[in-house]
């Protein structure tokens, strides 16, 4: 039987291992593999055929839709006229949408992105017996794991 954890990078990791040998889990029956951290920044647009589940014109169309009818409003005592003007100002508020979504997803979530530290997780296979595998599984949730899966 082969039990599967992850786990973050911390000290609960190396204490679930040394339990494990303590128990009787001999070391080389015990994987654990270190994911890579991501290298390349996200791209900040989507494509066709990828998406991260975040849109970059949400805001801004809410505004463009809030101005223009503002700006139509006004464009009835105006000389250009009600359409030119909800026209504009549509434009003048999708542009002022779209610098705020930028700004937010440039420097505010990089900041958080870079305060947080999100580690690189830890996979964590061991080979034991059926009859320790409950045992097994219940050690590695005491230590914090964030998944377990048994494999028979």
């Amino acid at each position: 039987m082969q039990l599967l954890s992850t786990f973050e990078n911390n000290i609960y990791l190396e204490m679930a291992i040394s339990i494990l040998e303590k128990k009787g889990i001999k070391k080389e029956k015990i994987y654990a593999v270190p994911l890579d951290n991501r290298v390349e920044e996200r791209k900040l647009f989507d494509s066709i055929h990828k998406s991260d589940g975040t849109s970059m014109i949400d805001i801004a169309a809410a505004l463009a839709t809030a101005f223009s009818v503002v700006g139509a409003s006004m464009g009835f005592e105006l000389a250009w006229g009600p359409i030119f003007c909800g026209l504009i100002a549509a434009f003048i508020g999708f542009v002022i949408g779209f610098a705020i979504r930028l700004y937010t997803e440039f420097i505010l979530k990089k900041r958080r992105r870079v305060l947080r530290g999100k580690q690189s997780e830890v996979i964590l296979i061991i080979e034991c017996e059926d009859t320790e595998g409950d045992l097994v599984e219940s050690i590695l949730w005491e230590h914090l794991a964030l998944g377990v899966d048994k494999v028979v």
